[in-house]
């Protein structure tokens, strides 16, 4: 569900961004998804022990500081890179989880894990292959977006160890309001700029209602229940609806990279998250 709303809403944040400068988006986002948050949850923060609101708030942030860096190095990177570079260098987190995964936590991924992973990121690499192929140099951007890819795969693994120990409330509220904290600090290097249009509007409260608060509420629970390893494999379905979404609605067309890329990520989750059964 998570990689379903965060694929479908990119058309909507690219059109309006346009409108809005990036850091600005960014910090009324995180901000108004803080308040949606502790609206959902404020009956159970009630009813926690204080001690319990604090430990969730204090990880959150935690995580929510390698949150905030991914989303930055992400948006600077892509003013010196591809598109298409920006989006197979970020899926490469998906590699990054289980590596970081054994050398923190040593646990290694199984074989089918290994198998999913390696025939997603192959799916990543022919559906941006055009673009590769186009600007195939390493650059400033680049590394910068291979920063972002580190900084999500350690997000997804602080949340993964810290979701089986802390509450998802404030876990999840937590993350969100340092991401919102820091983006406010962050307009000092960006001033605010917007032009107050329909499309502006609707895309700050679809993505902070629906792609942050709800997303990440839903991630926080979610990984109580799944690996990081698995999590960043599910994951990899948003660039997939990302596409479908731009295709159906945003007037992009199909190519052949991209169906064969698609058609390979969905078969590595698959091969993942299928069971087999024994006769």
């Amino acid at each position: 569900m998570v990689a379903i709303i965060w694929g479908s809403t990119f058309v909507v944040v690219k059109q309006a961004l346009g409108d809005i400068s990036t850091l600005y988006f960014l910090f009324l986002r995180f901000s108004l998804a803080g308040v949606c948050l502790l609206l959902l949850f404020a009956h159970g923060f009630r009813k926690m022990p204080g001690s319990e609101v604090r430990r969730g708030l204090g990880g959150g942030a935690i995580a929510g500081l390698f949150l905030w860096l991914g989303y930055i190095l992400q948006t600077v990177g892509l003013k010196y890179t591809s598109a298409g570079n920006s989006g197979f260098l970020t899926g490469l987190y998906i590699v990054l989880v289980p590596l970081f995964g054994s050398l923190i936590f040593r646990k290694p991924p199984g074989g089918r894990e290994i198998a999913g992973i390696a025939i997603a990121v192959l799916g990543m690499f022919v559906m941006t292959l055009p673009s590769l192929l186009a600007d195939f140099r390493m650059n400033r951007g680049d590394f910068l977006t291979l920063a972002c890819a580190a900084a999500f795969s350690i997000h997804l693994l602080i949340i993964g160890h810290l979701s089986r120990h802390y509450r998802t409330e404030a876990l999840a509220l937590g993350q969100i309001a340092c991401a919102a904290g820091l983006s406010g600090l962050s307009l000092a290097i960006e001033p605010p700029r917007a032009v107050w249009s329909r499309g502006v509007v609707f895309a700050i409260v679809l993505t902070a209602v629906l792609a942050t608060a709800l997303a990440f509420a839903l991630q926080t629970w979610g990984q109580r229940y799944t690996t990081p390893t698995r999590t960043a494999l599910i994951f990899a379905l948003e660039p997939v609806v990302a596409l479908a979404t731009a295709v159906s609605l945003g007037g992009e067309q199909l190519t052949v990279y991209a169906v064969g890329g698609g058609a390979l990520i969905l078969a590595g989750i698959l091969a993942v998250e299928l069971k087999t059964t024994a006769v």
